[in-house]
């Protein structure tokens, strides 16, 4: 029987996917919808940045950050509850909390990117680019950032999650959970800011991206995704410059 501190954990992921779908509901449904109400899904679902501000945007992308990450942090976590010396999931929840606050900063960072995007209207009000030229750059980077020493050296430290927590041992739960946060971040921060190009608030780039970046920290899956998913994005960029898509 999985314990309370697994149940906490898949809870969060749920919850951060429901109120991504809720927040990606058209205008029309919401107003159509009388189950809560109309004011409350307006309240809920208003996460333009013109509309919603600076505070929204940064809970939104946490939010994605948590729907999107936590997945594909599993194997460490249950790798870290496997030798756990506590017999208790408090120190996990912990391990957890430090990994989500490295992707608070993150989500911080992106939505202040948003909001300067949308200024100079690269981006649209729900965050898919409307520039040639920066799905180009945002293609390329996390093309050739596939293909990097950083990339790899980060994806190693997922890949051998085990390893990673004997090294950090004495670090404790939450720095551990930093550290984790910070490797995980160095592996998927290039792919998640795709989201400029695949629409922040599109649930199928949400889907696949997550899907992606899972498969990718599996050692026996991921060591032959990397490239090949490289030379895709860098392909891609080459098509959107030609063709304007």
């Amino acid at each position: 029987m999985l314990g309370a501190h697994w149940l906490v954990l898949f809870g969060a992921i749920l919850a951060s996917w429901v109120a991504l779908y809720a927040m990606a509901i058209p205008a029309d449904l919401r107003e159509t919808s009388r189950l809560f109400g109309a004011e409350f899904w307006v309240a809920l679902c208003t996460v333009t940045p013109d509309l919603a501000g600076f505070g929204r945007v940064v809970v939104m992308w946490l939010l994605m950050a948590t729907a999107m990450m936590l997945p594909t942090a599993l194997p460490a976590f249950a790798a870290y509850d496997d030798i756990s010396r506590t017999g208790t999931g408090t120190d996990i929840l912990t391990l957890g909390a430090g990994f989500v606050a490295v992707w608070g900063g993150f989500a911080f960072v992106a939505a202040g990117l948003q909001m300067a995007l949308f200024h100079f209207d690269l981006v649209s009000g729900f965050g898919d680019s409307r520039s040639r030229w920066l799905s180009v750059l945002l293609l390329t980077v996390a093309g050739m950032y596939q293909f990097s020493a950083l990339k790899e050296a980060c994806l190693s430290k997922c890949r051998a999650p085990l390893m990673f927590f004997l090294q950090h041992w004495d670090a404790g739960p939450w720095r551990m959970g930093l550290r984790l946060g910070g490797t995980c971040l160095g592996c998927c921060w290039a792919l998640m800011l795709l989201a400029f190009v695949g629409g922040v608030m599109s649930l199928a780039f949400m889907g696949l991206a997550t899907l992606i970046m899972t498969l990718e920290k599996l050692p026996e899956i991921g060591r032959w995704l990397s490239r090949p998913l490289g030379y895709a994005l860098l392909g891609g960029a080459g098509v959107v410059m030609v063709t304007g898509l």
